[in-house]
This record gives C-alpha cells, structure tokens and sequence, in this order.
C-alpha cells in the first residue's frame, strides 16, 4: 500500500494513509523521525527530541488540513463510536 501523501519539515514527517475495510475509507496519520544509524543506513523512529516538537506541530497541521480538504471533497463515512 502506498501513501496518499506525505508531509516533512527537516527529518520529521507526517503521512496520511488512507485504510479500507467493510464499511469504507479512512484516514490515519502517521508521525516520524528519520534519522541515519552508526553503519549510515536510513531509519525511522517514532521517538523525538524537544527541537523535533514545533517541526511535528508543522506536519501534523499540514497533514490534518490535507485530511480535512480531502473529506471535504469525498467525504467518508463516519466510524462507530
């Protein structure tokens, strides 16, 4: 499955994936952090530092208003609460 869209500011990210199942679509939003291990391979982690914080308020705010236009648009039936 691929990603409907992702959002970075510096090595923080946030991507919109959007999940189907017997009653429809929807949208999650996954948060991360990128980062290169001692052998200089790429990995993600889910962990922070507090100069990572205002940059996951960013992605977070895109990815929230990317979700929102796009139900706006196609809207999605709402989940049981």
């Amino acid at each position: 499955m691929n990603p409907e869209k992702k959002f970075r500011a510096g090595s923080v990210s946030a991507t919109v994936w959007i999940n189907t199942n017997e009653k429809g679509s929807f949208p999650s939003i996954q948060l991360g952090r990128s980062y290169l291990d001692k052998e200089k391979n790429w990995k993600e982690t889910s962990s922070f530092g507090v100069n990572d914080v205002p940059k996951a308020i960013v992605v977070l705010n895109e990815a929230y208003r990317y979700v929102s236009m796009r139900e706006k648009e196609k809207p999605m039936p709402a989940l049981p609460a």
